[in-house]
């Protein structure tokens, strides 16, 4: 094997590239993320995020409004009150489901009761001429039910229009 002799251009080169290698290896160890040992790592946190659910009922037939009853009250099964944000939004001729002698009345009261927001679009009242005085007073109320819908899908919800 043959040396390569250093002169003074080899020297100054090597030193040069010693010192790029050196400020290359300080700049990667600035970068670079601490390694954590398995004992400081802390868990993470569960998330608690709820799973999410919108029903359309704009049918006036009760059997739509039991359907979409029975389907609330089975993801309520499934899934825990708890663990589930459920809404109903009635408009057109579906809102008539939601004035008091309305014959699924008892039932939505027993949904709204068990954590469901059930809401009646103000823009289908005004048309019909209906007041808050006509409706159940376990539900709420959104200016439009079209646009309610809307919201809930921006905000992720499953949207369900049995």
């Amino acid at each position: 094997m043959t040396a390569i002799p250093v002169t003074r251009s080899n020297s100054s080169w090597q030193r040069s590239a010693l010192l790029f290698l050196a400020f290359a290896a300080a700049v990667a160890a600035l970068l670079m993320p601490p390694v954590a040992s398995h004992a400081a790592a802390k868990p993470k946190a569960v998330s608690a995020k709820k799973d999410k659910v919108v029903f359309q009922v704009s049918d006036a037939d009760p059997k739509k409004w039991n359907l979409a009853l029975n389907n609330i009250h089975n993801v309520q099964e499934a899934l825990g009150k708890d663990k589930v944000q459920v809404e109903l939004v009635a408009y057109g001729p579906g809102i008539g489901m939601l004035r008091m002698e309305s014959e699924v009345g008892n039932r939505v009261d027993d949904a709204v009761a068990n954590g469901v927001k059930v809401v009646a679009c103000e823009t289908t009242m005004r048309a019909l001429k209906l007041t808050k005085k006509d409706m159940l007073d376990s539900i709420g109320y959104v200016p439009g039910g079209v646009i309610e819908l809307m919201k809930r899908e921006h905000e992720g919800y499953a949207y369900i229009r049995p």
